[in-house]
Formats: C-alpha cells, structure tokens, sequence
C-alpha cells in the first residue's frame, strides 16, 4: 500500500524551495518510493562549519526537510498540514566538502495527530553521515471548513 496522499511531482516540490533556507542549503528531492522519500545537499561553503566539514545543522535542516515533505504528502492537504514538533540528530562521521549528503526519510509512526520519520543520511560512498528522528504533529488547515467562523468541533 502506498502511503502518499495525492501525487508527487519532484519539479513542483524543488519549485517551491525558491527563496527558502532548502534553495539556499542546495536541498533538493530526488526521488520517493512507495513509503520513503530522498533527497540531497551539496556539502558546500552554505553547509560547512568553520573546520571545513558538514555543519550538525545543516544535516538537521536536510533530514527536517524530509520529513516534513514527507508528512505533509501523506496527508490530506485539503485538510491538514503538518510541523515539526521535535527533532534529534545523531551525527556519525564528517561530511567532506566538494561532496554531497544524501537523505532518505521513513516513517517509524503514521498517525491521525502525529508522524515520526527516521532519517537517514549517508556521504557519496554510502557511508552514514547522520541518522534522525523528527516527530511531526498534524494539525488540521484553519478555515478550510469552517462554518460561521468556527472549527469543526468547537
């Protein structure tokens, strides 16, 4: 079973990083499978820490970017949207400069109020860089349907 909610279109998603922290990281999505979905990042002078390796947070901003992707093509965008409740990082080994990282979000938990994705992040050899969790929580889009102002249920 395929857990996305509507098509991916990879163009549509790069489109809309114009102008954000993912345009200027060089994050870019890649590919999805039927459960997973990748992306990369230039290890670069935007990524790098002064010791001329992968900075730990750029590896963090990649594997958020993931999972909120992800989250939010597993649901419906019609009525829900998704945001980063928490996040941790356990950084491996270096990310050398003039390389790129690779990042493969899965999900651990696809709930009705909450995700948590693994993120797994790997050098050009394949090694691991990083591996994370990011736990998202759904909310439901304001306004979407609303009667006389107010939110379902209220």
């Amino acid at each position: 079973m395929q857990l996305w909610a509507r098509d991916i279109d990879l163009k549509e998603l790069n489109d809309k990083a114009t102008g954000t922290l993912n345009a200027t990281l060089g994050i870019e999505i890649t590919s999805f499978t039927k459960d997973t979905l990748t992306g990369r990042m230039p290890v670069d002078e935007h990524t790098i820490q002064p010791a001329g390796v992968l900075h730990g947070g750029a590896s963090v901003a990649l594997a958020e970017t993931l999972a909120s992707w992800a989250g939010s093509l597993a649901v419906d965008a019609e009525r829900f949207h998704v945001v980063g409740q928490e996040i941790n990082a356990t950084h491996l080994r270096a990310g050398s400069a003039g390389q790129w990282v690779y990042g493969t979000a899965s999900p651990i938990h696809v709930g009705r109020k909450t995700h948590v994705w693994e993120i797994r992040i790997s050098n050009d050899a394949g090694k691991l860089v990083c591996i994370s969790r990011c736990t998202l929580a759904v909310l439901e889009t304001p306004g979407r349907y609303a009667r006389d102002g107010e939110r379902p249920g209220t």
